[in-house]
């Protein structure tokens, strides 16, 4: 009773997650990481029972007709779906919570040739993009985002999402900080990427820091030039660049620079004739 109430749950999980899913005879006889499952779930029992050959021998017989590679060691929970799944490889010691997802390309591997346990950790409801690589004996927390073709080496806590190679956090940001990142980048005159939450990524990272900063020196200046007011001291209006249009090349040519490919310039821009 066990074993068809999870084959139902494997098949159902399927329609939650991939709206091309159109109904049970699609899912049973066209999805391979619906079959790579299945196949583990006798595969595994096999290994627990000690018939270790036949257990490695029907993951392989798997492996080459799904293209997913699931050793019949691994332990996997409740309702797993791989989508896609060519080049999916999930190692020995690799445990899966439930409700998780994994995209082609993903591999569960390990970083020792030692015995023992040397493969990731799954908690519930993981999600990991395509290509990623999560690489050694440490646990991804519930809810864990990995993002596609991450490379992460130590662990990850719980709701994180974790993107770049090296795999980096990315911290989620309230809705009044995203506002003043917008306004800011409107103010310089681009639609930062970096000032929505629809692309983490270390460089949307970056370009939130520097908008924050942006953000925290224009609040300072404006205080400074109220207290100066206040004790009877006219700053005057602060006279700051025009953004929108702006020509990089007219100010360095007031320094000596010229734009790169000009007559009489070097490579990097360089006043070359200006010398002689």
């Amino acid at each position: 009773m066990a074993f068809w109430q999870r084959l139902r749950e494997d098949i159902y999980s399927v329609f939650d997650r991939d709206p091309a899913a159109r109904n049970v005879f699609e899912v049973l006889t066209a999805y391979p990481g619906v079959h790579a499952v299945l196949f583990h779930r006798l595969n595994h029992a096999l290994w627990n029972l000690g018939l270790k050959w036949l257990a490695r021998f029907l993951s392989a017989i798997t492996r080459w007709l799904t293209g997913i590679e699931i050793h019949p060691g691994a332990r996997i929970g409740r309702r797993f779906f791989i989508d896609h799944g060519m080049g999916v490889v999930i190692g020995e010691t690799a445990e899966i919570g439930d409700d998780c997802t994994l995209y082609q390309g993903v591999t569960l591997g390990g970083t020792s040739w030692n015995k023992g346990k040397r493969h990731p950790t799954l908690g519930n409801n993981v999600v990991i993009g395509a290509g990623a690589k999560v690489l050694g004996p440490f646990k991804v927390g519930d809810h864990a985002r990995i993002g596609s073709n991450s490379v992460v080496i130590k662990e990850v806590p719980a709701r994180a999402t974790v993107v770049g190679v090296p795999g980096r956090m990315v911290e989620a940001s309230g809705e009044a900080t995203d506002h003043v990142r917008r306004e800011i980048a409107r103010k310089l005159g681009f639609d930062a990427y970096g000032a929505t939450p629809d692309l983490p990524d270390p460089e949307a990272h970056a370009i939130n820091r520097m908008l924050d900063h942006i953000h925290a020196l224009d609040r300072t200046v404006r205080q400074l030039c109220q207290t100066l007011r206040d004790a009877g001291i006219d700053p005057g209006e602060p006279c700051l660049p025009e953004l929108n249009g702006c020509a990089l090349h007219s100010a360095a040519s007031q320094e000596g620079w010229a734009r790169p490919g000009d007559p009489g310039t070097a490579p990097d821009g360089r006043n070359i004739g200006a010398s002689a």
